[in-house]
């Protein structure tokens, strides 16, 4: 297969996890009624709010919203990136950002932790310090799927464009961002940033984000996005809970990656 429909699913996601999750499974449902045999949540999807909130919300893996994404996707047959949740870590009051991937039989694929952690503080923007509740992930997580190989990385990662490139060794064809990208900084750097990643490293580039205000402090830019390896923008999803999909052809991308073979022209590695 050359070409796969693919959907990312925008939420404005709360501290009431059962309405995340609910909201999260409409959503995936109607992304598979339409065709989309790969589809992608946001980050921290079925909880977001104060992160004594989220903490408390953490679950092991596998767990209540793990076991759910797992039914759904394997009742759609589609191969379903459960963007991120808080999971249980081995130390008290902090957690993992750990995203999902389920298979079309439900089987969990992959799991990533994310690794940077967004500690900012951007006056009259955003100010966040993440890592006194989260925990970094080590390992870099790349996929082989069937039709493709798919790349994982969380919102701040993308930033990061040594981690996109190690995944482009890993010879990623897909990289998802699921993210709750802050609106103060998602005005100037969300897209911006997307097409640089999947330029750079000739991939497409899937970004399901969140959207609106999630409390008083807290707002995610929305836009969720999918980017084909030139750099294009395929499909963007309108303001609130919604959907976005577009056709991933692979034969473009191997096009694009013969006739301008960037990545086949890095000097030691570099």
């Amino acid at each position: 297969m050359t070409k796969i429909l693919a959907a990312v699913v925008q939420l404005q996601s709360t501290e009431e996890k059962s309405r995340n999750v609910d909201a999260a499974a409409r959503l995936v449902t109607e992304a598979a009624q339409r065709g989309a045999s790969f589809v992608a949540l946001p980050e921290l999807f079925n909880c977001i709010g104060r992160w004594e909130a989220v903490v408390a919300a953490a679950e092991p893996i596998s767990g209540p919203t793990s076991q759910r994404m797992s039914e759904l996707a394997a009742n759609l047959g589609i191969t379903l990136l459960a963007g991120s949740i808080a999971e249980q870590s081995e130390v008290a009051g902090k957690i993992y950002n750990t995203s999902l991937l389920f298979g079309p039989d439900g089987q969990q694929l992959a799991c990533y932790r994310k690794r940077h952690l967004f500690d900012v503080d951007v006056p009259d923007k955003v100010t966040v310090r993440e890592s006194e509740f989260v925990m970094p992930g080590a390992e870099i997580v790349g996929t082989t799927l069937p039709d493709f190989t798919l790349g994982q990385s969380i919102c701040y990662d993308l930033r990061f464009p040594e981690l996109f490139r190690a995944l482009a060794d890993r010879r990623a064809d897909v990289i998802a961002v699921p993210a709750a990208f802050a609106f103060g900084t998602g005005c100037d750097h969300w897209e911006v940033l997307l097409r640089a990643r999947a330029i750079e490293n000739q991939a497409f580039v899937i970004a399901p984000n969140q959207h609106g205000r999630h409390t008083p402090t807290l707002q995610s830019y929305g836009r969720s996005m999918i980017v084909d390896p030139w750099g294009t923008v395929l499909a963007t999803a309108a303001d609130g809970e919604s959907l976005a999909l577009a056709e991933l052809d692979f034969q473009r991308l191997q096009d694009i990656r013969r006739h301008l073979p960037a990545l086949s022209h890095r000097r030691d590695g570099q």
